[in-house]
């Protein structure tokens, strides 16, 4: 049909007009287009199982849009699976996931703060209230004495790039291009949250035909401004002891040969941090290891020494700046690229905001023909070998039973295939695996640690697998992290994805129970324990917990491993397998960890009554006198 003014509509409810809408958007960059959303997570519940389900369904069933749906187990869990994937994709590909109203919508929300932290393109569609607020108040509705608009879905607002509330089905057409420009631009990038309330959801409008037309985003690399590369590679001639921090912006612009070149033609060494790490291979020449709290000595003692720090792609996080003590230098420069100016402005450096590979490809060029003195290249080599010897003997250490977390760690980096993916992202394996973990691919490691949020792994190994079903996907999960999200093993399973998980078995939480114990707090509360009639404090017995015996009932097969040799094994089993396979394994949580070179600030009790809180607090007081802003 035609308006008035002439204009072909077509009468659809908006959410059939979204899902036409989602399915003809596109990405581009370097020339290769692709579908933009490939696909829609989704539980249903009121509020939108007749809204997007409906509109879903017609979808599938007629053709009319090729917008497949998948269906999870939790809310949280499908932002974590859609996260992963984008990441995976780096950035370039996004997934849509939509909630019924209430508390399926709001479990969305820590899922939505882990996105925009690591500045990870979603797309979430919580459902909302009614629109005419007819029922009023309808059945999980917030009512807030402030404001007759306010839902729980506003709780979304701070933890988004945008928002927005389609209380109009015409209000669609501009809010989902806004989503869009969000969700495709590097700099803007995290969580984007359209409220679609029930009502509207169902209810019809003629669209403009216009409106669901073929539609390509274009991801630029923007080039660095002249004057300020001469600005910047002005300061690096001037260095002696320079060193490059390696983020996760190197990878998600592909800049991975941009930054082996750079570092072969100048001899600058280069330090990584989580997310960027195996941009350059653990043992190439000039790679010296993660940086910062959990990092390599190696990189931390040149940090140490560093007076010009080259930033690519990193937003210098507590942990890679070990809470600001790491970059010790009293005249330290910065010289920061990245494509966000928010971090390329951050310890007052001179800015380079640009794309990151065409940023180190200009600035090779622009420092041709300097490299860094004989004896600093030198010295990078020589704490790099050292520190390798170090992570060797850790990575074997004879220990138990039951076996260190690092021998666990060893044994399993040296199973698996370069290009294999290993995913974590909280507890004690971060730290252990940022300073043992050997990567030579950049997307084989996957740990989120801008978040770190528990429970994030599992559902990370859908997100990956799905993003590329030819590598091999190994989840490493603490116990603590399987117990807060393992519910995703049954969408593996019921999606036909072969991942590896590895669930290690420690009976508490071991990474705050050694950081409690430093801090003076003696492991309170970090222990999966009865509770002692005697104390009256969780420090009895161990509890009878069967971990293994609950991945099973999740539909996964389960191999249990005991000692470093069974491990082996059970992980070339699970290689071998084609479906979903957990390998337990029990670990001592206070076995030997990896030596630490580095502080984190975490505040100790000024005032106690306990010896252990304030012998802390002396070390903290003590360990503080070095931290300072970079000015």
């Amino acid at each position: 049909m035609t308006d008035p003014t002439g204009t072909t509509t077509v009468r659809l409810t908006t959410a059939q007009a979204l899902v036409r809408f989602l399915a003809a958007q596109y990405s581009e960059r370097d020339g290769v287009e692709q579908r933009f959303v490939p696909g829609v997570w989704g539980i249903f519940g009121h509020g939108n199982v007749a809204g997007l389900g409906q509109a879903l369904l017609q979808a599938a069933v007629t053709g009319e849009a090729d917008l497949p749906y998948h269906l999870a187990r939790n809310e949280q869990g499908m932002v974590h699976a859609s996260v992963a994937f984008a990441k995976t994709r780096n950035r370039l590909q996004a997934f849509a996931c939509t909630a019924s109203t209430g508390p399926g919508s709001t479990n969305m929300v820590t899922g939505a703060a882990l996105a925009t932290t690591n500045r990870i393109p979603v797309l979430l569609l919580p459902s909302d209230m009614f629109a005419t607020r007819m029922p009023d108040p309808v059945l999980q509705q917030l009512e807030d004495t402030r404001g007759g608009d306010v839902t729980v879905n506003d709780a979304f607002r701070p933890v988004s790039k945008y928002f927005d509330r389609v209380t109009r089905p015409e209000q669609l057409i501009p809010a989902a291009q806004a989503a869009m420009r969000v969700l495709t631009d590097p700099v803007e990038t995290g969580a984007v949250t359209l409220c679609l309330p029930q009502d509207v959801q169902a209810e019809a409008y003629d669209w403009p035909v216009e409106f669901f037309r073929r539609r390509v985003w274009h991801i630029g690399r923007p080039l660095p401004e002249p004057d300020a590369l001469a600005r910047a590679a002005a300061v690096i001639r001037e260095a002696r002891r320079p060193l490059l921090i390696a983020g996760g912006g190197v990878v998600y612009s592909e800049a991975e040969t941009a930054l082996r070149e750079f570092a072969e033609a100048t001899g600058i060494p280069v330090a990584d941090t989580h997310a960027g790490k195996g941009a350059l291979p653990w043992d190439h020449d000039r790679a010296v290891g993660g940086v910062g709290s959990t990092g390599a000595a190696s990189a931390n003692e040149l940090a140490r020494e560093a007076d010009v720090v080259i930033g690519v792609g990193t937003r210098y996080s507590d942990f890679t700046t070990a809470s600001h003590t790491v970059f010790a230098d009293p005249g330290v420069t910065f010289v920061n690229l990245n494509v966000a100016r928010l971090d390329a402005a951050k310890h007052a450096a001179a800015q380079l905001v640009c794309d990151a590979r065409t940023g180190l490809e200009a600035l090779r060029r622009e420092l041709d023909g300097w490299r860094v003195p004989d004896a600093h290249r030198a010295r990078s080599r020589e704490l790099a070998d050292a520190w390798a010897a170090v992570t060797d003997a850790c990575r074997r250490v004879e220990h138990g039973p039951p076996p260190a977390q690092t021998a666990v760690l060893g044994a399993l980096n040296e199973e698996l295939d370069d290009r294999d993916v290993i995913i974590n992202a909280a507890g004690s394996m971060p730290g252990d695996l940022q300073m043992l973990w050997r990567a030579r691919d950049p997307k084989a490691y996957h740990v989120e640690y801008a978040y770190s949020c528990m429970g994030y792994e599992v559902a990370a190994g859908v997100g990956v697998k799905m993003a590329d079903p030819s590598r091999e996907v190994v989840v490493l999960v603490g116990d603590g992290s399987y117990l807060m999200m393992a519910q995703e093993i049954v969408t593996m399973v019921s999606e036909g994805l072969k991942v590896i998980i590895v669930v290690v078995q420690n009976h508490g939480f071991a990474s705050i129970g050694a950081l409690s114990e430093s801090l003076g707090s003696q492991r309170f509360g970090t222990k999966y324990r009865y509770r002692d009639p005697a104390t009256g404090r969780l420090d009895g017995s161990v509890l009878p917990v069967d971990l293994a015996a609950n991945a099973a009932s999740l539909g996964a097969e389960v191999i249990r491993a005991e000692g470093i040799k069974g491990f082996r094994a059970a992980i070339a089993q699970a290689r071998a397998a084609d479906t979903t396979t957990v390998v337990h394994i029990e670990t001592d949580p206070e076995g030997p960890n990896p030596p630490g070179s580095a502080w984190w600030d975490v505040p100790v009790g000024q005032v106690s009554d306990l010896d252990s809180t304030r012998d802390a607090y002396e070390t903290y007081r003590s360990q503080k006198q070095g931290q300072r802003h970079y000015l």
